[in-house]
C-alpha cells in the first residue's frame, strides 16, 4: 500500500468531519459497495484506457478479427474516450442483427463494417477471441498482481465496528463490476465467508441460492462476469474450473465476461439477469432500515448502472444515502444531476478531488484530496489519520 499521500490535509477541517459523518452512517446503516476498474489498478492491473490499448497492441487477435477490431474502432473517430468495453459491446449489437436476420431467413444476413462484410459466425469468434485476450492480459499482467490493499480494505470493511460487538449489519454486498478476481482472493485470504453465485470450489457451478445461505459476511454480484467464469456448449450458466482440468468433452469453454454497455441480447440471459435482479436488491432497503452505497473506482460510465442507483435512490423515500469518491474537481455528468436535483440531493454526498459536496453544503478546497484513491479510502477507513 502506498503510503506517499499524506493524510492530514483530508482529515483537516472541515473535511475530516464529513469523513467522520461518512464513519457514523456506516455504523449505522447496512453497506453495499459499487467496484469499479479503478480500484484494481494498485495492485497492478490496467485501466479500462491501457487495456484497450494492450488488447489492440496484443499481437494474439487474428488477422480478422483485427480487421473487425480496427473498423469498430474507426466508427468512434470523435468519441469521448471509447473503450474495448464499448468496441466488444459495438461488435455484440452486430452480432445480434447478423442472427435475428438469419433466424428469420433474410438473403443479407452479413454486416458491413468498413467495406468489409462479416457472418455472425466471424462475429461470435471474434467477439470470444477479444474475451480471451483480455482474460490473458487480467491474468497474466505484466507484473505480479498484489492483492495487499484489497485484503486490507476487506479487513477495514469487515472488521467490528465497535470493538468487543458483534456486527449487527449483517451481510455486506459488494457490486462488482471488474473482470478480475481480487476482491474475492481478498475475502478468502482473510477468511471472510462469501458467495459469488458458484457453488463448489476451484471448480465450480452456479447456483443462486448460494446467495441467501446463512452466516455469509459478504456476497459478490459481478455484473460484468469474471475472468475463471466459463460456459459450457447448451448451457449459458457459469462454470468455474481449474485451467488444468480437461473438460473437452464439454466443448470448447467460452469466456463469461459482457461488456459494461451489453444491449438487450445478453441482458436478458441468466445469470446476467439473477445477477442485476439481485444488485436491485441489494440497494433497497425495507422500512425501518437505511442502506448506504459506497461507490469506488467507478467513473459512472455505465449508463445501465447509473439508471438502477438513480431509480433506487428515487424509490427509496429516503432509506437509500449514495456516498462517491470522485478524481473529478467537483460533480460532474451524473453527479452534478444528482447534486443539482433538490428531490434527492440531501441523500448523495460527494467526496471530490476537490471538495465535498453534500445538499447544501459545497466546501472547496484549494488542493488536491485524494481521498478517492482506493488505497487511500483503505487507509482512512481503516482508521489512520
Amino acid at each position: 500500500m502506498s503510503a506517499s499521500d499524506n493524510l492530514e490535509a483530508i482529515w483537516a477541517a472541515p473535511f475530516g468531519d464529513a469523513l467522520d459523518a461518512l464513519g457514523a452512517l456506516m455504523a449505522q446503516h447496512g453497506r453495499v459497495f459499487l467496484i469499479g476498474a479503478g480500484c484494481s489498478k494498485c495492485a497492478g492491473l490496467p485501466l479500462m484506457e491501457e487495456l484497450t490499448a494492450k488488447v489492440l497492441d496484443s499481437g494474439e487477435l487474428d488477422a480478422g478479427t483485427t480487421d473487425i477490431l480496427k473498423g469498430i474502432q474507426d466508427s468512434f473517430t470523435g468519441a469521448s474516450g471509447p473503450n474495448i468495453e464499448d468496441y466488444l459491446s459495438e461488435i455484440i449489437d452486430l452480432l445480434a442483427i447478423a442472427e435475428r436476420r438469419t433466424e428469420r431467413g433474410a438473403t443479407d444476413n452479413q454486416i458491413s463494417i468498413k467495406n468489409k462484410q462479416y457472418s455472425g459466425q466471424q462475429l461470435r469468434e471474434s467477439a470470444e477471441k477479444i474475451k480471451r485476450t483480455i482474460s490473458g492480459i487480467i491474468e497474466r499482467g505484466d507484473t505480479k498482481i498484489d492483492v495487499a490493499v484489497h485484503r486490507e480494505f476487506v479487513k477495514a470493511v469487515h472488521r467490528p465496528i465497535r470493538p468487543g460487538k458483534t456486527d449487527s449489519l449483517g451481510c455486506v454486498d459488494y457490486i462488482c463490476l471488474n473482470y478480475d478476481t481480487l476482491l474475492e482472493d481478498a475475502l478468502a485470504l482473510e477468511k471472510i465467508s462469501f458467495s459469488d453465485g458458484l457453488d463448489g470450489g476451484v471448480t465450480g457451478w452456479w447456483n443462486p441460492a448460494v446467495f441467501e445461505r446463512d452466516g455469509l459476511s459478504s456476497r459478490i454480484f459481478k455484473l460484468h462476469g469474471s475472468i475463471n467464469w466459463c460456459e459450457f456448449n447448451g448451457d449459458p450458466l457459469p462454470r468455474r474450473v481449474a485451467g488444468n482440468i480437461n473438460v473437452q468433452p464439454e466443448g470448447d469453454k467460452r469466456i463469461l465476461i459482457w461488456p459494461a454497455s451489453t444491449k438487450y441480447r445478453e441482458t436478458q440471459r441468466d445469470p446476467y439477469a439473477q445477477l442485476a435482479e439481485h444488485g436491485r436488491r441489494a440497494l433497497r432497503a425495507v422500512p425501518g432500515s437505511q442502506k448506504i452505497l459506497i461507490t469506488c473506482g467507478y467513473r459512472f460510465g455505465d449508463s445501465h448502472i447509473n439508471l438502477e442507483v438513480d431509480r433506487a435512490l428515487r424509490e427509496s423515500d429516503g432509506r437509500l444515502t449514495v456516498v462517491v469518491f470522485t478524481s473529478d474537481n467537483d460533480p460532474q455528468g451524473q453527479l452534478k444531476m444528482w447534486h443539482d436535483d433538490p428531490a434527492i440531493t440531501e441523500q448523495v454526498l460527494i467526496f471530490a478531488n476537490r471538495g465535498f459536496f453534500h445538499g447544501s453544503n459545497k466546501t472547496s478546497s484549494g488542493a488536491d484530496l485524494l481521498w478517492w484513491k482506493f488505497e487511500n479510502l483503505t487507509r482512512l477507513l481503516g482508521g489512520e489519520r
